[in-house]
């Protein structure tokens, strides 16, 4: 029987549905930490501009070296050698769990609406009842449930009807007075206070686009490929308008310093501020089914990821144990038993939702922006592009506003996030090491791997002495 491809409409969904997660419901709250509305809308087009040129940079890699079909890691591999493609690889991992520590606070902090005692989703009941839902998921996957299609489906309605039902009665209490009121900050207009709102929003708009090469996995099954480009292009402008809805409208309800206040999530206590209670229920209800179906595929994806960089000898081969059911065991222990030890550090963070996302974020800044630069060096050799120079002007042009997006998100996460990743970046270089005396590999590291690998190490003992001395907090 053929394969049944997919045509224009299930393309856009997909694409949506692969971006639009638990973040959505407490994208308000996020933005407003730091920013006022006038900073919140340059951030949206800085977000729009750069996420969509990574987008087409991960559409164009995927068609002009489709050979390089083991994740995004592989771009970084190919274009700057074995160190920085392992780097790739485990920023990606790591971006994978710390996200699901992220969900666990978010969701019990939903919860907490209902229970009070696992009220804002950080303390010791809340732990406790993460790490019993880490430990019932893991052992699901580990009896083999790899298709988790049905749940996914709910967990997309779950998700969609509630933010769809926010914005509509977000549009009727909109209210022009309030969402002007402060603009640009409380001391008024001035370029240094709004570079720093702007970077203030950056980490949170990446988090909420993680998934975006995920837009162009489809591409084999399209029924026509030139569906991928137009879905791509209508399912990333479509989450940019929900985004950016969500947002400033909830500017126009509540002040910046009330939305700056609300627990998570703060789409639930927005609409009971318009509706009545009832608004919060159904926005907490909706959270917590797609969060939970979020977290099952995150699990299978984190899990998925060490057993499949193993295969490819990127990794350490342990990491690549399947159990009797297919389940990748050992990768799974080790993923799930990292995010059971940061589910404990919630207790030291004052606010863990936003510390774990930024977390996330600031680790798979590495492989986009490894990505980007890999488009601009393949424009520059033009590898490919002697069979094919069509759109070489085109990719030149999203490769390099790309990079400079990701270069511009390095800066704008600031030095406590970039030192707090080397953290878990440093003792990657075992790994890799450990990797390479394992498949005997003789090639020697070259002067930017010694000096990449010095520079974590510093970076990560700068860390270590920041959270010492109360410089750097969680």
């Amino acid at each position: 029987m053929a394969e049944k491809k997919l045509g224009l409409i299930p393309l856009i969904a997909l694409v949506i549905g692969s971006m639009v997660g638990g973040g959505a419901f407490n994208l308000a709250g996020d933005m407003a930490l730091g920013a006022n509305a006038g900073a919140v809308i340059i951030g949206w087009v800085i977000t729009g501009i750069g996420i969509i040129a990574l987008a087409f940079v991960f559409q164009n890699l995927t068609m002009r070296k489709p050979e390089l079909d083991s994740g995004i890691y592989s771009y970084a591999k190919e274009g700057f050698g074995s160190f920085l493609g392992f780097n790739s690889a485990w920023g990606y991992w790591l971006s994978a769990w710390l996200g699901n520590v992220a969900y666990a606070t978010l969701v019990f902090s939903s919860i907490g609406y209902f229970l009070p005692v696992f009220e804002g989703g950080q303390n010791v009941a809340s732990i406790i009842g993460a790490s019993v839902v880490l430990w019932l998921v893991h052992f699901l996957v580990l009896r083999g449930v790899h298709s988790a299609a049905f749940i996914n489906t709910v967990a997309t309605i779950a998700k969609v009807v509630p933010i769809f039902l926010f914005i509509v009665c977000a549009i009727f209490a909109f209210n022009l007075d309030t969402f002007t009121h402060d603009f640009w900050g409380s001391e008024g207009f001035s370029w240094g206070s709004l570079a720093e709102q702007v970077k203030s929003t950056m980490l949170v708009t990446l988090w909420v686009f993680i998934g975006v090469e995920g837009a162009v996995v489809m591409s084999e099954r399209a029924k026509d490929k030139s569906d991928v480009e137009k879905a791509t292009v209508i399912g990333l402008i479509s989450v940019l308008i929900i985004y950016v809805l969500i947002s400033l409208l909830s500017l126009g309800v509540m002040s910046r310093e009330e939305l700056a206040d609300l627990p998570n999530p703060a789409m639930a206590y927005v609409l009971e501020s318009i509706v009545g209670k009832w608004g919060a229920v159904i926005i907490n209800l909706g959270l917590i089914i797609s969060v939970f179906g979020a977290w099952l595929s995150w699990t299978l994806f984190a899990a998925e990821l060490p057993y499949v960089t193993a295969k490819d000898k990127i990794f350490p081969n342990w990491l690549a144990k399947e159990n009797e059911n297919k389940a990748p065991v050992n990768s799974l222990w080790l993923t799930n038993g990292l995010v059971q030890l940061f589910l404990i550090t919630l207790l030291f963070s004052e606010k863990a939702y936003n510390f774990m996302f930024s977390l996330a974020s600031s680790a798979i800044l590495i492989p986009y922006m490894l990505s980007a630069f890999y488009q601009v060096k393949l424009t520059i050799t033009k590898e490919t592009y002697d069979k094919n120079a069509n759109g070489w002007l085109k990719d030149v042009i999203f490769g390099l506003v790309a990079s400079v997006y990701a270069v511009w998100l390095v800066y704008a996460a600031g030095l406590d996030y970039l030192v707090l990743t080397m953290l878990l970046y440093a003792p990657g270089i075992i790994l890799y090491k450990w990797t390479k005396k394992e498949n005997k590999v003789t090639t020697p590291d070259t002067g930017l791997d010694k000096g990449l690998m010095v520079l974590f190490v510093v970076l990560a003992v700068y860390a270590v002495f920041g959270l010492a001395t109360g410089r750097i907090t969680i």
